[in-house]
Formats: structure tokens, sequence, C-alpha cells
């Protein structure tokens, strides 16, 4: 279960190869924001050599434009498309027809992409997962702080989770020197629901790491909602008057997962 997505821009290839190593779950070659317009096709040649055979990581691509998808789609080393900017559901359907298979991630990054969340969610079935792009978000609603994003946030976990698809991951947490702000940024992103965090510098990957794991305390918690379903069926109450659902099983199986990523 992914926790850390590491985004590096495309046309340098020797940081892309740098990042393979870092220890992200996913690598997130960036063609769009993190590449000017004059760069941008020697980005997608050095991303089409680079994805040429299946590197060490998962590698998605976060494309610019449909020529990128053209290009990638076919690759063995392409794990996913990020696509940016998504506004409509017909726009995700576009890209699945030049992609078909290949996994696709809507950025939802205006007030547009957020109202129409959940259909973006159920475009197409190769939609794995949805996700806030935050910086355009904020400069498009007027936001100044991290409160005012939280009804988006909160739409987008509840879109994908009605849909069927992973918790999205948090969107980028852009002050690289603020460790502790990010540690605090990504507590207050788990709990509203979002699972993970992408980074724009390896620093950060450790950082997201720990604050999305469940604590022992958690796990202890979870363990024992786990053994109580395997005696009774249906709800239940723990002896410390908890009370236990299918819901709270499966969340507690999550829970446990996760755990094991400590080692």
């Amino acid at each position: 279960m992914p926790l850390t997505w590491l985004y590096v821009p495309g046309d340098r290839p020797q940081v892309v190869e740098k990042a393979l190593s870092a220890g992200a779950d996913v690598v997130i070659v960036d063609l769009e924001d993190a590449v000017g317009a004059e760069r941008k096709e020697y980005a997608r040649s050095a991303t089409a050599e680079l994805l040429a055979e299946r590197p060490s990581v998962p590698v998605h691509v976060r494309v610019a434009a449909e020529e990128d998808v053209l290009t990638l789609a076919d690759l063995p080393g392409v794990s996913g498309f990020r696509l940016p900017k998504i506004t409509h559901p017909h726009q995700v359907r576009r890209m699945a027809d030049l992609a078909p298979g290949v996994p696709l991630y809507p950025l939802l990054e205006n007030a547009l992409g957020v109202e129409h969340a959940y259909p973006i969610a159920l475009a197409h079935p190769s939609v794995r997962g949805i996700a806030l792009g935050e910086a355009d978000l904020c400069a498009d609603l007027g936001v100044r702080g991290e409160a005012g994003l939280d009804w988006s946030r909160s739409r987008v976990v509840v879109a994908a989770r009605a849909a069927g698809l992973a918790p999205p991951a948090q969107s980028v947490f852009r002050h690289i020197s603020d460790l502790a702000g990010l540690a605090a940024s990504c507590a207050h992103g788990r709990s509203l629901g979002f699972l993970g965090r992408a980074a724009i510098h390896p620093a950060q990957l450790p950082v997201i790491e720990r604050a999305y794991l469940p604590p022992p305390s958690e796990v202890a918690a979870a363990r024992e909602v786990l053994a109580a379903s395997r005696t009774e069926t249906g709800a239940l109450a723990l002896p410390d008057g908890r009370f236990v659902d299918a819901a709270v099983v499966e969340a507690a199986r999550r829970t446990v997962s996760l755990s094991h990523r400590r080692g």
C-alpha cells in the first residue's frame, strides 16, 4: 500500500535516476508544471528512454499533453498517468482511449474539478485514484491557509470512497525545509481520511511515512478488533465498550496491513 510519491522534473534524467533509489513507493516524472515550454519535447523523449525498460520502482508520469500519452502509453516502465487540471469526466475518458489499460489518476486543481470529483472518479475503469492539486486550487479559490482547503479535501476523500477507490494521497507540501510543518500537515490530512502524500524532495519522504504509519496503540486496538471478529459474527461490542461492525473490521485490517511497513 503506497504512502509516498516523489515528484521529479522530466527534463532532468539524472535527477530522475537518483529519485528511483530515494525510497519513495512511487516516482512521478513531471512533464507539466516542472518543465518549461522550451524543454517539454526533450523531457518527453528523455522519459521515453527511461521507461523503455521497467524501473526498480513504479513510475507514474504527470502528462502535459496528449502527445505525452501517445508517446509513453505502450512503454513497459509506465505504471500510471497523472492527469492534471481535470474538470470533467470526458477528459478522463479521452485519455483512457489513448492509453488503454494504463492506470489513470486525475488531479483536481480548480473549483470545477472539485465539484465534479465523484463523476470524475467514476469516469472510466482505468481510474485508480483521484487527488487534489492544491497550489492551483488555492490560487483558484483565493485560499490563504490550509484551513481553507479542508472542505475540498473532504470532498475528494468522500468522492474516492464513494467510487470504490483507494483513499487519496495529500498534495505536496511546498516548504521543503519545514519538516515540522510537514509532519503537522500530514497529521491533519490523516485525520481527514487521506492516506500518504506526494513529495517534492527526498527529505520529505521519511516524515510522510512516519506521519501516516499507525502508532502502536492503534495497531494494538486493530488487532483486538480482528481477534474478536474471528470468534463472533455480525456486530459486537468489545469489553471496553467499543462497537464493532464490518466497516470497523475493514479499517482494522488496513491499520494492521500498514503496520507491517515498520518491519
